[in-house]
């Protein structure tokens, strides 16, 4: 949680409860009758409850926006640790045919090498 969401919070809690301690001390200091205040604890108890519904309401939508953007960016990680992935395997694949390539290459010169000493032996055995 950013530290401007947690300030977001804070002031929400902050104003809910300041308004709720300033409704019920201004009830119990106004000069009614008894059913009279319970009628108006009843109607503040109402609207604090509806802001209290209405927060939690945002706040679930606040979540499933951050489940969704945290979803989204994993898809996007995978996505292209997948790619990366596949591109060294590649990699892999043209070092593995090049160096083979080579060995076969070298590896021919060398018998052609060797066969050509084995006649040039064979040569000079022959002529002596």
């Amino acid at each position: 949680m950013s530290d401007n969401e947690k300030l977001v919070k804070g002031l929400v809690v902050g104003f809910l409860a300041g308004g709720a301690i300033g409704a019920v001390l201004a009830l119990l200091y106004a000069p009614k009758s008894g059913k009279e205040l319970r009628a108006d604890i009843r109607t503040k108890a109402d609207g604090l409850m509806s802001e209290a519904d209405q927060y939690l309401a945002d706040a679930k939508v606040k979540a499933g926006e951050i489940m969704s953007d945290a979803r989204r960016r994993s898809e996007t990680l995978i996505s292209d640790t997948k790619a990366k992935a596949t591109t060294l395997l590649e990699d892999a694949d043209k070092l593995l045919v090049d160096a083979k390539q080579k060995a076969t290459s070298e590896g021919g010169k060398i018998v052609g090498a060797v066969k050509a000493g084995i006649d040039a032996f064979k040569e000079e055995r022959g002529r002596s």
